[in-house]
């Protein structure tokens, strides 16, 4: 009887093993490819982040996140990094040299992840407060050796097929020295909107080219351009039934650190900050998304220090102790590491230390788990 017994037992545990087994196999077929959304903070250090939290009006949206991590983001030929070769480390695994575009150290092309994503039926999105041009979002779409050579990386946007693309740039489409006007040529699949951020029409790629080369800056009276853009995108991907790659850029932070100008760096993180919280709205109702936030490298060595007023009666400056200030080393961009913060399926894998190319690697790790393989 004891025999029968654990016979009996093994049966049922080995039907029971089985059974999951299939579930389980059932379950990651069923799953859904993961979204993925990339945001870069152009020139965002740590104390970049810092400054959201006593400068702004409420509690930064980078409080929710619960995964952080740091970046190292040298280039091959610097030790100091500049947005080419910072965007192209994040778009593509691979360090380059200052300047490069899409292209490897010895300038050879190299495929970036909006492209394999395309080819595995994702659609793609770009948001920038530049040029489109510019060099972080031409990272990842062209393949140029320097990222001067705007009217080169517009022909290679003519064959990049992203789906959605918001941001200035437009007289290297049609006022180019080449005599090309390019829009007639791109009108054939896009919709091309040139006057205001309009609802994007379904169907149809669309292209929004607002500003000749970048659009205003927040001083400047940009108003909710990013997020905006970033939503619109967003309503765009979710009309068709099929998984996307986003990447949005808060390009003026560095341009804050550039000028020295701590109203502007402040203002323009508090907007990126905004535009991460319209972001994470859609995560909390569309779960199978990961979000990766991160920068591409530091500039003006800022720091968030005290702040002091002269003393009417003795002349003297006095720390006034519920206020700081924005501190600037200089106005180049700086090694100093930054952070990355995500969120969503996958965000685990983001955690510790590491350099910048590693990221898209931690990228493709995530979208392997949903079933995506990238080649």
């Amino acid at each position: 009887m004891n025999y029968c017994y654990k016979n009996v037992n093994f049966r049922a545990i080995a039907t029971f093993s089985l059974l999951l087994f299939t579930a389980l196999l059932s379950a990651q077929k069923k799953q859904k490819p993961l979204n993925v959304i990339f945001m870069i903070g152009d020139g965002m250090g740590v104390s970049q982040v810092t400054s959201a939290f006593y400068f702004g009006n409420s509690e930064p949206n980078f409080t929710q996140f619960k995964i952080v991590g740091l970046s190292e983001t040298s280039s091959t030929s610097n030790l100091i990094t500049d947005s080419a070769a910072g965007a192209t480390a994040l778009s593509t695994g691979k360090k380059t040299y200052k300047r490069a575009i899409g292209v490897d150290k010895d300038s050879i092309a190299i495929p970036t992840i909006l492209e394999q994503l395309q080819k595995n039926d994702y659609q793609t999105g770009l948001v920038s407060l530049t040029s489109i041009t510019h060099a972080t979002p031409a990272s990842y779409y062209a393949h140029v050796k320097d990222r001067d050579l705007h009217e080169d990386i517009a022909l290679e946007f003519l064959k990049s097929d992203v789906d959605f693309a918001a941001g200035g740039g437009l007289k290297f489409f049609n006022k180019r020295k080449d005599g090309k006007n390019l829009l007639s040529e791109l009108n054939k699949k896009y919709r091309i909107d040139t006057v205001s951020l309009s609802k994007p029409i379904s169907g149809k790629k669309n292209l929004y080219l607002l500003a000749q080369d970048e659009l205003p800056n927040k001083v400047q009276g940009r108003g909710d351009f990013l997020p905006e853009a970033t939503q619109a995108a967003l309503d765009y991907f979710a009309r068709n039934n099929k998984p996307f790659f986003l990447m949005v850029e808060g390009s003026f932070i560095d341009w804050g650190g550039h000028a020295k100008d701590p109203e502007m760096m402040t203002k323009e993180v508090l907007d990126f900050d905004k535009t991460i919280g319209v972001v994470i709205n859609y995560i909390k109702k569309n779960p199978n998304t990961l979000l990766v936030v991160t920068a591409d490298h530091e500039t003006g060595g800022a720091s968030i220090g005290k702040y002091s007023e002269k003393d009417a009666v003795t002349g003297k400056e006095k720390e006034i102790g519920n206020k700081v200030q924005v501190n600037f080393i200089d106005n180049q961009h700086t090694a100093a590491l930054v952070p990355v913060f995500a969120m969503g399926k996958g965000q685990e894998l983001f955690s510790g230390v590491y350099p910048n190319n590693t990221i898209y690697h931690k990228l493709v790790e995530a979208l392997k788990k949903s079933g995506i393989k990238i080649k």
